[in-house]
Parts: structure tokens; sequence; C-alpha cells
């Protein structure tokens, strides 16, 4: 049951305020949906007033560099987040094929970018799939094709994506991914668990 919910605006400089408004309604579980900023301010002053919430955040706001190190690393021990890319700052993915090859593309065509900035690897995520859209698009380089193809998907799966995870789209289905896996951050990592799961999407008809 939802006893209280808080909003802020991303030029607001803390959120320190909703954060003690939220502890003090006395829930026992906090979902953080905001920001990587965001997150980090609210992953920080929950550790610093000591609440103890059953605590997830976005998967926006998963980055270890960017946003757990900022909000203090004891602070973001045992937060609960799903996943579908890989994290190029953890370590379990030093020596990954796909990992590597997007340093490799940074390195050549993004040499300022921030390879701890969790936005990289979605863009080049996002990328590779625009790249096998025009692949099956082979000569036919139309708006109508490229659409088509945009819309016909099948199991594709790029460098940066998590191992199971899988895009596919149909012509009544433009969510590219569906899938995520669960993962608690240990104080140092975060590690998955359980196996991917499928969400389902509901289609709703006026039959």
């Amino acid at each position: 049951m939802i006893i209280a919910d808080k909003s802020y605006e991303v030029t607001d400089p803390s959120i320190d305020s909703q954060i003690v408004t939220l502890r003090d309604s006395g829930a026992d579980t906090f979902f953080s949906l905001a920001a990587p900023k965001g997150s980090a301010q609210a992953i920080r002053k929950v550790g610093e007033i000591g609440w103890k919430p059953r605590f997830f955040v976005a998967n926006v706001s998963t980055s270890v560099a960017s946003v757990l190190k900022p909000a203090g690393l004891q602070n973001a021990k045992d937060i609960i987040s799903t996943a579908y890319l890989k994290d190029p700052t953890d370590p379990a993915w030093k020596d990954d094929p796909g990992v590597q090859a997007w340093r490799s593309f940074m390195d050549k065509y993004y040499a300022d970018g921030d390879k701890t900035d969790c936005n990289t690897p979605y863009g080049y995520a996002a990328a590779q799939t625009m790249v096998q859209v025009l692949k099956q698009c082979g000569d036919e380089l139309t708006r109508e094709n490229i659409m088509r193809q945009a819309a016909n998907l099948k199991d594709f799966s790029g460098d940066m994506l998590l191992p199971g995870i899988k895009i596919n789209t149909s012509p009544d289905d433009f969510f590219p991914i569906e899938q995520m896996q669960l993962m608690k951050f240990d104080g140092q990592v975060w590690r998955r668990s359980g196996d991917v799961i499928t969400g389902d999407v509901v289609e709703h008809s006026n039959h």
C-alpha cells in the first residue's frame, strides 16, 4: 500500500526534506524513481538519517561510479534494482568481449566521453540496435521500410546487453526490451540474482 509520495524538481539543490517526510510517514519500503543526481542525494540522506527501509532504485540510477560512490557506498548497501545493460564499471565485465568492444569504440570515436556514465553504454546499445535495423533494410532505405524493420527485430542482442536479454519487436509490439534481472548492491558491486524476468505487455481492447 502506498502511504506517501513526494516529487522534486531537477533544479532543486537538495531533496533532503522530501526524504525526511517519507521517513516520517512510517513507510517500510522506499522506491526512488529519481534521476541519477536525485537518487544519489536520496541514498545519502537515507543513510545519514538512519532510515532502514527496503530500498529500490530505478535502473537509470545504478551506476556505481556516478551515483553510488557520490552517495557513499556504505549508504547504498542492500539497495535493490534491475538491469538489462552491463555496467562497464563492474569488475565482473572487465574481460567481457562486448564490453571490450564498447571500450574500443569509445576510445576511437568518443575519447572525451565519460566511461562511468551509464548513458554511454545505453547510447551505444541503442545505436547497435539501429545498425541492425539498417542491415535488415538492405538497399531499401525508405522511411516505410526502416519503420517496418524496426518493428521486426528478432532475438537481437548487442554487446552491452546482459546475457539472456534479447530485443524483440513486432507490428503490434514496439517495446524492444521487456526483460530485466534483479540485482542487489553488496557495498562494492551489484550482484545479479535469479533468472532473467520477462514482463508481459497486457493488450487492451474494446472487445
